[in-house]
């Protein structure tokens, strides 16, 4: 296991003043004092309270509840610590990752004060069920904090988001699910939606609070501006929940070629060790060709085949370390950069971490070598199976997870023998024909042009907006995807190239997004204007 990382900014803070804090909160959660006594402890024996210490003393706190950070109500913390806790919220730039995380608080705050509208209405479905597909989408907020921001914050020493507000995230999660789910099973029970509606709605309330009164003040104390310089390019892998961010593309630093000039360097340190030993290697790194267990193959073409395999692997190592992961664009779930060198206890749920643990302990003692699960849910499968990585002395190097998409694979049957190319009859242009060779992946293959348009876009229901005949047709906001998609199969392949974030569109995700998404909600997840990502989508359109 990797020795347990400090926090030189927690260990400069007054550690007597941290503990007076922890004992007078625990002494009023126990109901030894009551509300004016503690408020009156703290005022006199503590003083003012900045948000990264009131996270040192938490991170203080050794018997770690799992539940903790929905137990601990935030009035209870404003209550003892009223008027102490420094709310100070500095101005930051457009596009900066905390920055990016108030916007969307924002976002879900304004999309709750309409619920708490419609909620003084009679019930109404679509209404409801409009905001509520909203809603979910913040998903995409628990995703980057977790795999960007919790492991940011845990290479500093502060581990507790990780262990007691990731919980808390999954709950709500589960809560959003629930109450969309109410509304998506036909006959609604209004009184049975509001109950579960009410209980998200205070969570999330509750767990906003949290995340502004302490995880954002604390994550800028803690984390140095380069970091979240870097962080940028792993959010925008996840994603962002109906705000628009700042195109990357268009800045440039001493910091973005750091890590190319960091692996020059590797390289030639390695073309040294092997001239050492009588081996040479071509000094431009693309060129360099590498013996592997068969064969011979450069950097470039090893990194090549890792992105086009069907599969998804990970690597974590012998000392529980997450070393890699393929970069393929029908991941799945999300990753990002952030991962690399985080303990892999940390990139797991802690509702799940006990069976994560099993799976290691068992492969590193060497009583199992095979793990496998898999995801049923309608119109998706996933299989997931963990393998015990030795080397050929048997000794334990590590774990390698391997996930796919076998959706298609359980749909096929009888056999096919022969070569087949799969003809694809265009609906418009004077119904061209195209044949398109039949792929490995599933989600790249036009031989499920059909059953796509059933399973993905809405078992073939039409939008009489794009299907009322082969002429001419009229693209706005309001455009459902699916109507787009079902008309001009091929755009699926084609919108990455009109913005990376549509690269979802060739994920499991894609079954969830493509139901609900119009080119509004496009713009705002992706970040371009409307206007410009009608005009571009029209563009490649007229050339089908």
């Amino acid at each position: 296991m990797q020795e347990k990382i400090t926090n030189t900014t927690f260990e400069s803070l007054d550690q007597n003043k941290l503990q007076r804090m922890l004992h007078i909160k625990q002494q009023y959660d126990k109901g030894v004092l009551s509300l004016d006594e503690a408020k009156n402890r703290v005022k006199s024996e503590v003083g003012r309270i900045s948000p990264e210490e009131f996270a040192a003393a938490e991170q203080m706190f050794k018997d770690e509840d799992p539940d903790e950070c929905r137990n601990e109500d935030v009035r209870t913390i404003l209550e003892v610590f009223d008027g102490l806790i420094q709310a100070d919220e500095p101005g930051l730039p457009y596009g900066h990752p905390i920055d990016a995380y108030r916007r969307e608080n924002k976002k879900m705050k304004e999309l709750l004060q309409r619920g708490d509208e419609l909620a003084q209405k009679p019930f109404i479905l679509n209404p409801w069920l409009e905001l509520m597909e909203q809603i979910i989408q913040y998903k995409v907020h628990f995703s980057r904090k977790q795999n960007q921001l919790y492991s940011a914050l845990e290479r500093k020493g502060f581990d507790r988001p990780s262990t007691t507000m990731w919980v808390y995230d999954d709950e709500i999660r589960d809560e959003m699910n629930s109450a969309l789910e109410i509304l998506r099973n036909g006959d609604v029970n209004p009184e049975f939606f509001f109950d579960a509606y009410r209980q998200m709605t205070v969570d999330l309330r509750d767990l906003m609070e949290k995340e502004e009164l302490i995880l954002y003040p604390t994550s800028l104390k803690l984390i140095p501006e380069e970091e979240f310089e870097e962080m940028k390019s792993g959010d925008r892998e996840i994603g962002f929940f109906l705000i628009d961010m700042p195109d990357l593309n268009q800045r440039t630093s001493p910091e973005e070629a750091k890590p190319v000039a960091e692996q020059t360097g590797l390289m030639d340190d390695l073309a040294a060790l092997l001239a050492k030993y009588g081996q040479n290697i071509e000094t431009d790194p693309k060129e360099k060709v590498l013996d592997v267990a068969e064969g011979k193959l450069t950097l470039e073409q090893i990194n090549l085949l890792f992105r086009h395999l069907p599969v998804d692997i990970s690597f974590v190592d012998e000392n529980d370390l997450v070393k890699f992961y393929t970069d393929t664009a029908h991941r799945v779930f999300p990753r990002s950069k952030g991962v690399i060198g985080r303990e892999v206890r940390n990139c797991h749920p802690p509702k799940s971490l006990h069976m994560v643990e099993e799976i290691i302990e068992k492969f590193r003692s060497g009583k199992e070598s095979k793990a496998e699960f898999w995801i049923n849910k309608p119109g998706l499968f996933i299989y997931i199976v963990y393998v015990a990585v030795r080397d050929k002395d048997g000794t334990f190097r590590g774990v390698m997870e391997m996930m796919q998409d076998c959706t298609h694979i359980r749909q096929l049957e009888g056999e096919r023998r022969l070569l087949t190319w799969e003809e694809v009859q265009q609906q418009q242009n004077g119904g061209e024909k195209v044949g398109v060779i039949q792929s490995d992946q599933s989600y790249q293959s036009t031989q499920n042009h059909q059953s796509y348009k059933n399973d993905e876009i809405g078992n073939g229901e039409n939008d009489d907006d794009l299907n009322g005949g082969d002429g001419p047709i009229v693209i706005t906001a309001e455009t459902k995807l699916k109507s787009l998609l079902q008309r001009y199969p091929q755009l699926k392949d084609d919108l990455p190239g009109i913005n990376p974030r549509f690269s979802m569109l060739k994920s499991p995700m894609a079954r969830v997004v493509l139901p609900i998404a119009t080119l509004k909600m496009m713009s705002e997840q992706s970040g371009m204007p409307q206007q410009e990502l009608i005009d571009k989508i029209q563009d490649l359109v007229a050339t089908y």
